[in-house]
């Protein structure tokens, strides 16, 4: 067994045989020409076939995975019109006298070059993307036939082991694809029912290949770099979406591990098979909205996956997590604009920085604290070192043009930390209208309910936002005087005390006097021993792990 680690871009594990797709060789020869004129031309009729396959594959992709996952194809249609590619395709005609497919495969590295030199990670995998659209340029000129025609004859450059070249299978049984890399329209182009993962060498959770593999329920894993083999072609191999694990030759051990596990993924995905798109309701009618938490961009996937109909706790603090530095504002721009996209319009709630008590990270350079739990963290830190906030108030109004970004605050115990928080949030959006940078002016925000104090002053921050949402585990944690931390402590820390299910009574109280929604995003909220509580009391939203989301679906509608 030989074990590669890669880069997990979309849950989800895939038994099966090889296939390897080795790499198109795009090379294109360059002649000297007489006649500009007419070279141009040609790059023009050239383009304009490539657009006008671009909208055939984007309304094909529309109809199976919905208009918003369609418009990475509108993008490719905008950059083969763009005027600057236009200029420097044509400028390369006139000036060096050579033929359009060259003309455009140095374009085409040009602009790459350009976009992978940029910062934000976003705009460096349309590096990517210009090379895919200027590919179908050059294909169209050299006479190559598209293989997204409407007759579904198989076509493409070659035809390897029962799979189109460009990542099209074809015909016999289904194959875990290995390739060097692929194009977003190659992997648009896949047939879902003969692929069973996708395994490249290159690539980024970021591309939207990536994007394109979630959306199809593709289990597939990036970034194994050098370990990719085209001997591997044809041996058996299991992959882990999740953790990135690929296994060549898994010994038996490994299958049988793989196997049960699959096992139970499918049998949760015969659960969503009967439960996706039916409403999160009683059989009286009341209506509850079932959000799914995350802490990475990547866990979006499973959120869909799993049909929630929203993120209701992005917990951003692990962005920070996970470095070893201060994540920028296009860092963080990226991360929260690809999961605003990924989810088109379903809410996406992001709680601002929680970090602290048990989250430490060696850059704050947060002094030693007896008693972090109750010490500076979150809002805290927030309020008090605002050049922070602002970075991260920034990404996220900028996000927020992309999708249905909603902001929480965390730790908040009085009025006045809310005020200033939104003062800062003012100015951040007054920085942004100087820059003529969009967002959404609207943008709704809410506070985490998660002290004491917070319930007690619920009325008063209802007038202050537009929802709560209850954070139960430092709630409990707090209303308990329990170190949630404290394994001794573990009898005396009872989320399903008296207490606590009073605290959560007067919050959702609070918020429905004053006309705001009320949710829960803590542990609590999966808990099915309790979803009969949380209804009576009138619980406006549970927001649990995207595995939760079903089987508690099923218990509510089954209420």
């Amino acid at each position: 067994m030989r074990t590669i680690q890669g880069v997990s871009v979309s849950a989800g594990i895939a038994i099966g045989t090889v296939r390897v797709l080795a790499a198109v060789d795009y090379a294109v020869e360059r002649r000297l020409i007489d006649d500009p004129q007419a070279e141009m031309d040609r790059f023009r009729a050239a383009r304009d076939t490539a657009v006008a396959q671009l909208k055939q594959l984007r309304d094909n992709v529309a109809a199976e995975f919905g208009e918003n996952k369609a418009e990475l194809f509108d993008a490719h249609r905008l950059m083969l019109q763009d005027p600057d590619y236009a200029e420097c395709v044509e400028g390369l005609i006139a000036q060096d006298k050579v033929n359009a497919e060259f003309a455009v495969k140095s374009a085409a590295e040009q602009f790459a070059a350009m976009f992978a030199a940029m910062d934000s990670s976003t705009m460096q995998a349309r590096a990517a993307d210009v090379k895919d659209v200027s590919r179908r340029v050059m294909n169209v000129l050299q006479g190559k036939r598209d293989s997204t025609a409407q007759d579904g004859s198989v076509q493409g450059d070659a035809v390897q082991n029962g799979i189109v070249q460009n990542g099209i299978a074809q015909n016999g049984e289904s194959h875990i694809i290995f390739a060097e890399d692929l194009a977003p329209s190659d992997t648009a182009q896949l047939d879902r029912a003969k692929v069973l993962g996708l395994v490249t060498a290159k690539g980024s959770a970021n591309s939207h290949t990536a994007i394109l593999a979630r959306t199809m329920g593709l289990p597939a894993i990036t970034g194994i770099g050098d370990a990719f083999d085209p001997a591997d072609d044809g041996h058996v191999a299991v992959i882990d979406g999740t953790s990135g694990a690929v296994f060549v030759d898994p010994d038996e051990a490994t299958l049988t591990e793989y196997r049960r596990r699959k096992a139970e993924a499918e049998e949760h995905l015969s659960l969503l098979r009967k439960l996706k798109g039916k409403p999160t309701e009683t059989k009286s009618g009341q209506r509850v909205h079932l959000y799914a938490n995350i802490s990475r961009p990547s866990d979006a996937a499973a959120v869909l996956a799993n049909d929630a109909e929203g993120i209701g706790l992005f917990r951003s603090e692990f962005l920070y997590l996970e470095r070893e530095d201060w994540p920028t504002e296009e860092f963080q721009f990226d991360a929260y604009g690809q999961v605003a996209q990924e989810m088109g319009d379903r809410p996406v709630i992001i709680r601002t920085l929680d970090i602290g008590a048990d989250k430490q990270v060696d850059y704050f350079n947060l002094s030693h604290e007896d008693n972090p739990a109750l010490g500076y963290r979150a809002i805290r830190i927030c309020l008090t070192r605002p050049e922070i906030f602002k970075v991260q108030l920034r990404a996220l109004l900028r996000a927020s043009a992309y999708g249905n970004i909603a902001i929480i605050l965390p730790m908040i115990t009085s009025v006045q930390e809310v005020r200033d928080a939104k003062r800062i949030l003012e100015e951040a959006k007054s920085e942004l209208r100087g820059e003529r940078i969009d967002f959404n002016e609207s943008i709704q925000i809410g506070v985490m309910i998660e002290t004491p104090a917070s319930v007690i002053m619920a009325d008063e921050l209802a007038a202050e936002v537009d929802f709560f949402s209850i954070g139960t585990n430092d709630l409990t944690q707090y209303t308990l005087a329990c170190d949630r931390q404290n394994p001794s402590l573990e009898r005396f820390a009872d989320p399903h005390s008296p207490a606590v299910l009073r605290m959560i009574q007067m919050t959702i109280e609070a918020a429905h006097r004053h006309g705001i929604w009320c949710g829960i995003c803590g542990e609590l909220g999966a808990d099915l021993s309790l979803t009969d509580t949380f209804l009576r009391l009138g619980i406006d939203e549970l927001s649990v792990s995207p595995t939760s989301v079903l089987p508690l679906r099923n218990v509510i509608r089954n209420h």
